[in-house]
Parts: C-alpha cells; structure tokens; sequence
C-alpha cells in the first residue's frame, strides 16, 4: 500500500480509537517516526498531510532535516540523549524531546541552553514496564526526578513518555499506559511543571494507548511500512 493510503487508513483507526474512549481525535498528535526512512518518503508523507516528524539519532536527522525545511510543523527528538550530542541536536531546533530520563543530561542540556539564551521542552521518559531492555525512569522515581527538573530553569517540562511492553498480552500493555496515566494526573499537582503532553502508543499498540489517554503517539511503519535496515 502507498504512505498516502496508510496515512488515511491511520487517521480511520485513531479516530474510531478515540471515539471509543470518548475523546476529540483532533486532541491526538500524530508523530511521524521517520527513522531510517528517506527524504523522498518523507516528503510524500508531508504532502499528505503530516506535520510532525520525529526521530531517534541526531546523526541521521542532521542528514535529512536540511532537505526537509520549511515542509513539516514540528521537529521532536525521541531517542535516548547523549550528552555528547546536544549541541548538535539543538541547532536542529526540536520542539520537544521526549526522552530525559537522567540528572545529569539534563543539567548539561539546561548548561547549554542557558549559553545560548534558550528553554526546551522535554519529556521525562518513563520505563512503566519494568523492562531491563529499556530507557526511562522508574515509575517511583518519577516524582522526586520531576521536581530536580523543576530546578534547571532552561528546561520545561511538558509531559511524560513511555514504550509499551513488548508482548502480544494486551493487558499488559494497557497496565503500562495505566501506570503512565496514573503518573501524570498526580503530577500535574505540581505547580512548578505543566503537564501537557503523554506520549505512548507506536504501530502495534497506539489504539491502547489513544484509550488510555495518550495525546501524543509515535508511528512509524504503519505510515512508511516496514523499518528499512541501516
């Protein structure tokens, strides 16, 4: 099947998912995840609607996004933060990051947004299964972690991220997505963060997530079909 007959296909099923769970589809955020896919493909998704576009290394964004601007609305950041990467990845000008899951990242994000006079938003990302495979703070952590963030005043915390259990148990997955859920509603107590954004949900699983409350999901292959090798 073509992007632009994915893409329709997608819109279908996340507006019937949200339907389901009695929310507005156009509450939902559709992030293109455009890792290892082509400027070419890419342009054809943005021709067909796409606005935002995310991806996983900055190396391989600093490759594409030079061809690609002025095309999409948004640039997000979703893979796991080197240090050693950030000022790379900050001349890209990424509208989120979804992936702060350590101290000491952020402080040297928030040293070198304070260089050049900036404030990003980020995401704190969460490991809500439990999966040693994975990236992300630990749900009983979040809190505490949430609040030295509060401190880094360059950085805006916006939201939590997660990645669904790897397995075809449906409840377990949903259980994630709960968890995640859960976190975030206490945290918006806070006053110092404001809770925008809850980022879970990727090809095999963002109808859950959309019925658990995800307003950001990040799909890949079911808009440019299998991931290519690199």
């Amino acid at each position: 099947m073509s992007i632009a007959q994915n893409i329709e296909d997608l819109k279908k099923r996340i507006e019937t998912s949200a339907k389901i769970a009695g929310r507005d589809p156009l509450d939902i955020k559709l992030l293109s995840i455009t890792k290892t896919h082509s400027v070419e493909a890419i342009e054809i998704a943005l021709d067909n609607n796409i606005e935002f576009i995310g991806e996983n290394r900055v190396q391989e964004a600093e490759q594409k996004l030079p061809f690609l601007k002025g095309r999409y609305k948004e640039f997000h950041f979703v893979g796991h933060l080197q240090s050693n990467k950030i000022k790379q990845l900050m001349k890209l000008e990424p509208a989120l990051i979804h992936s702060i899951d350590t101290l000491s990242t952020a402080q040297k994000l928030n040293d070198h947004l304070s260089g050049i006079s900036k404030k990003q938003a980020v995401l704190v990302q969460v490991n809500a299964s439990g999966e040693e495979s994975k990236f992300g703070i630990k749900p009983e952590e979040t809190l505490d972690f949430i609040n030295d963030l509060s401190e880094l005043p360059n950085l805006k915390v916006e939201g939590l991220m997660t990645i669904g259990m790897f397995t075809t148990n449906e409840e377990n997955i949903r259980n994630c997505f709960r968890t995640l859920k859960k976190l975030f509603e206490k945290i918006k107590e806070n006053p110092k963060v404001e809770m925008k954004y809850l980022s879970m949900g990727m090809t095999n699983d963002f109808e859950i997530a959309i019925e658990e409350g995800a307003n950001i999901i990040r799909i890949g292959s079911a808009i440019f079909g299998s991931r290519n090798k690199r």
